[in-house]
């Protein structure tokens, strides 16, 4: 991720499953409009006419992807249920300072640990010596006497009967206890429940605890402490809610089912160019704590290849894996490509069947890289010596699985060119990205950014289809593996916020890929969840912000054979698709403008034959967004079937979406 920068469309159709404290930039729209589906009288009227004898290539559904990225609350903080930073002890408990805003693989300086000792100073030693995960583990050393020495991290988010589940690896010299793993959301011992370890052993072993809050809080407190004489040594903690799934936060992950990507790209972007994935296989608390290798803040490598594919699983989506092609080479690949897909005999499908998953993960679709031309990845290069690169990984990923199917790196311009012209061979698709960066002060303007995007990327693909000879009798389409509307962080926990505006950009811009099926294969709107995400996370609630809705609504309800019409009413993009069965007309409708819009569809040869339903996604301003744990801004709602043979209206800034049974004259 560059922050500034089709047979199947049946199963596509049958997914019909239906931020706090951050300053907003002021709104001229709000003392105008209070209600979030007000529907002001319609002045703008217009007759579109849709021929359905016109068909194009079918959209495919891996233009309703999705992209996650180890940044920013993508994965930890976002999807993983993991409560604790630093579990596994990566800083030392001792320094001072503030986590994450401060390390960096690119040379900022160390940030400190977010566990606080209790206890007189040299209580806690940072020791090498048989450390448990990376390369130092805590040890306390517990004068006697009964008094409790230890450590503690607060900050944590609880809310009140929640179960949370956790345990702790934990070795003694001498005699330490009563060991006590406590969790607070308040002062005083009626606010903590307290669970006591009477011995502690020689060798790591690992005790399991519960508790249930008292309250809610969002400064809850976990405290690790000995009151006997000796060295206590810890060697990793977990605290995660207790209806987490598999790692995965049920709130999360319960909202990232109902928004039905296909495909899901990982582990990115960035991340991917100092990226070792064997640091994510394995047990998963003896796997090393990192820095994150392309932004700030730490890799606890929690959630690797395994996690991913299961997630995947769990959402019904297929996996897409970036490899790493800046600091990584040819045979770290093949070898990741042989762990994921390789047979038990194979020595990459032995150590995952050691790790506990016999079978293959079964990964078609690789991405070679990402952005091998953007400055903000590691190791940068030259798009000549590049093209070498890539062909090798290519080569010795094929040996480990020839059924792969790669994503060769593109940037739009002499970057692309040169990769089509010498890496034809060794691609299946090739990636751009697209980003809007900037919000115009003219909704309809700010819209129309998505679509343009889009169709200078089509074009230009088309052109070098015409221009380049090693293109000719190939078809090598375009997967935008990262796009989507992006703004500058605001102030706050939840980072970018995503408006109704960039809702209504984010569904004219699935408008655009149905109207060049011939040249893009792929999209994967960037983020599925995170602070860059359409689905927020707070220390306790999970919510939609305004661009989930669009991704899924036509996901599961828009057609998959797009037909020809005759659209006057710009600004308003207006797109249609018939059914896969052709038995029902999807129209679906954006309407940028601050008035209602009429239109009277007129179809040509086909007809309708019974009521249509219809579907509005709006809210009450053009900068409404929504917030967990709040009442939603921006929604969507399904109407009652009514019959749309004649005049429909739809609101002002909105996405509507008609469905129509129909019958076909040819």
């Amino acid at each position: 991720m560059a922050l500034l920068g089709l047979a199947l469309g049946a199963a596509a159709e049958a997914r019909s499953q239906p931020p706090a404290g951050i300053p907003l930039r002021p709104s001229p729209f709000q003392a105008r409009v209070t209600n979030a589906f007000a529907q002001p009288p319609a002045i703008i009227a217009s007759e579109i006419t849709i021929d359905a004898s016109q068909t194009g290539a079918p959209i495919g559904p891996h233009i309703y992807g999705q992209y996650i990225e180890h940044l920013d609350q993508g994965i930890y903080d976002g999807l993983w249920a993991e409560m604790l930073e630093d579990r596994k002890f990566y800083f030392p408990v001792s320094a001072p300072g503030a986590i994450l805003d401060q390390t960096s693989a690119q040379g900022a300086a160390p940030a400190a640990s977010p566990w606080k000792v209790i206890g007189p100073a040299g209580t806690v030693q940072m020791v090498e010596k048989d450390a448990f995960a990376g390369r130092h583990s805590p040890h306390i050393t517990a004068p006697g006497g009964g008094s409790p020495v230890g450590i503690y991290q607060e900050g944590l988010g609880l809310l009140k009967g929640r179960i949370y589940t956790g345990y702790i690896f934990l070795a003694a010299d001498g005699d330490v206890a009563p060991v006590t793993v406590s969790l607070s959301w308040g002062a005083g011992g009626a606010n903590q429940f307290v669970q006591t370890i009477q011995s502690v052993g020689a060798k790591y072993s690992e005790t399991f605890f519960h508790f249930t809050a008292g309250a809610d809080s969002e400064n809850g407190r976990l405290a690790i402490t000995a009151s006997g004489k000796g060295t206590l040594k810890i060697g990793c903690v977990s605290l995660m809610p207790a209806d987490n799934v598999e790692g995965f936060r049920k709130d999360a992950l319960e909202l990232l089912q109902q928004l039905g990507g296909t495909i899901l790209r990982w582990p990115g972007g960035n991340f991917a160019s100092g990226y070792d994935w064997r640091d994510g296989v394995g047990g998963r608390d003896k796997r090393p704590p990192r820095a994150n290798p392309a932004w700030t803040g730490l890799e606890p490598n929690d959630a690797g290849l395994a996690e991913f594919a299961r997630l995947c699983e769990l959402i019904h989506a297929e996996p897409m894996i970036t490899v790493n092609t800046f600091f990584g080479d040819a045979y770290s690949a093949a070898a990741e490509v042989e762990y994921a897909n390789g047979p038990t005999n194979t020595p990459m499908g032995r150590l995952r069947a050691q790790n506990g998953h016999a079978s293959p993960f079964g990964i078609a679709w690789w991405c070679v890289g990402n952005e091998m031309w953007g400055s903000l990845d590691l190791g940068l290069m030259t798009a000549s010596q590049y093209v070498l690169k890539h062909n090798w990984v290519v080569e010795k990923m094929r040996r480990a699985d020839p059924a792969i199917q790669t994503i060769a790196s593109g940037n739009l311009g002499s970057w692309s060119q040169t990769m089509l012209a010498n890496c034809a061979d060794q691609m299946n698709l090739i990636s751009e990205h697209f980003y809007v960066n900037m919000a115009l002060p003219d909704v309809a303007a700010h819209v129309q950014q998505a679509p343009d995007g889009i169709k200078r990327i089509a074009e230009a693909h088309r052109q070098y289809r015409r221009e380049i000879p090693a293109l000719e009798g190939r078809d090598i389409g375009v997967a935008l593996d990262e796009w989507n509307y992006y703004s500058p962080p605001l102030s706050g926990e939840l980072g970018v916020p995503y408006f109704l505006q960039d809702a209504l950009g984010v569904a004219a811009g699935l408008h655009e890929y149905f109207r060049n099926t011939d040249i893009i294969y792929m999209a994967n709107y960037a983020q599925a969840a995170g602070d860059a995400g359409c689905i927020k996370t707070s220390k306790t609630h999970a919510e939609f912000d305004a661009t989930a809705f669009p991704l899924m609504l036509y996901r599961a309800h828009f057609g998959v054979i797009p037909v020809h019409l005759e659209n006057p009413a710009a600004p308003v993009d207006i797109c249609a698709a018939l059914t896969s069965d052709k038995k029902a007309l999807t129209v679906g409708v954006v309407n940028p403008k601050a008035e209602a819009f009429s239109l009277k569809l007129n179809l040509k040869s086909a007809r309708m034959t019974g009521l249509g339903r219809t579907w509005i996604i709006t809210g009450a301003d053009p900068l409404a967004c929504n917030r967990p744990g709040e009442k939603r801004q921006v929604d969507m709602r399904e109407s009652p079937e009514a019959n749309l043979s004649g005049t429909v209206t739809v609101p002002a800034y909105s996405i509507t979406l008609f469905r129509i049974p129909v019958a076909l004259d040819y």
